[in-house]
């Protein structure tokens, strides 16, 4: 429940009030943000609450229990505050946002009323819906490590310990051409196809120079090697822009042994038995001898 002064509860049980609703965003980056849904710029609690967003929410509720509560958020996407371009670079992923109720004609008294976490973010005809979800969110996620076949380190983190540092793992290329998700660029014909798939790629120049993006597929063409990245236009990505990209995996055991030679620190369980030998039976032919599925 909401911490509530006394001087702004006798203002609630009066016959009339002056409230509004205020959102404070915090992002990944740690940027602050202040919004309203007043018709005019609120200070309160160490935040200016901007009225230009154009922010409405809708229906909140607190259920008792572990349940998961959802709010809607609407708003304008603006050029001063909230950028399309910063939204498709995952910015706002994960950020939290804390719901207060003011009085606006004396902001001193305010309540907040619940703090919660982005967990999807749309956006539409120039409008963006943010879905608010509360804090019990972080008790339904995946906690600890999973027992599965393929790998749950991050290529190159400290549990991997590959050095990603050699040239055969890393590239520079200049942006050619940009068409949706995909960029054409070049410096990278002397890899094969399907060597960054999965991989990292940076940007070291540019309006997107440190910005960091998911190589979702890398294969060469005839105008040059084609990056599908994970988002569309990630970070406003530009002809001429200069990125480095890393060499992907796709976590599995024998990827880590041919392509890294990094076996002996695979972090998965490649000899765990699937779905198909649960259900399977005894064929001419096959191998049950307990010795390894995968060499």
């Amino acid at each position: 429940m909401a911490n509530i002064s006394p001087a702004f509860a006798a203002h609630l049980e009066g016959e009339v009030t002056s409230v509004c609703h205020c959102w404070r965003l915090v992002r990944k980056d740690g940027k602050v943000m202040g919004f309203t849904d007043h018709d005019r710029i609120i200070l309160c609690d160490g935040t200016e609450f901007k009225p230009d967003s154009g922010f409405a929410a809708s229906e909140a509720r607190k259920s008792l229990g572990l349940a998961v509560d959802t709010v809607d958020v609407e708003g304008a996407l603006s050029s001063a505050d909230i950028q399309e371009a910063d939204i498709l670079a995952g910015l706002y992923d994960g950020a939290t946002v804390e719901t207060f109720l003011v009085n606006w004609q004396d902001p001193v008294q305010f309540a907040r009323l619940r703090r919660a976490v982005i967990g999807q973010l749309t956006r539409r005809d120039g409008r963006f819906l943010a879905e608010l979800e509360s804090p019990e969110r972080a008790l339904d996620q995946t906690s600890g490590r999973t027992v599965r076949r393929n790998c749950d380190a991050e290529l190159g983190d400290r549990r991997c310990g590959l050095i990603l540092d050699a040239p055969k793992y890393k590239g520079e290329a200049v942006v050619v051409k940009v068409e949706g998700s995909s960029i054409t660029v070049s410096g990278l014909d002397a890899f094969q196809s399907g060597w960054f798939s999965h991989g990292v790629a940076t940007w070291i120049s540019g309006k997107s120079a440190g910005r960091r993006e998911r190589i979702s597929a890398h294969r060469n063409s005839l105008e040059g090697t084609v990056l599908d990245l994970w988002r569309e236009q990630a970070a406003g990505v530009e002809v001429g822009d200069t990125i480095t990209v890393i060499a992907g995996c796709d976590k599995r055991f024998a990827t880590c042994k041919a392509k890294f030679s990094n076996s002996e620190r695979f972090r998965g369980f490649p000899h765990l038995p699937g779905d198909d030998a649960a259900y399977g039976y005894v064929v001419e032919g096959d191998r049950f001898d307990g010795g390894p599925l995968v060499e």
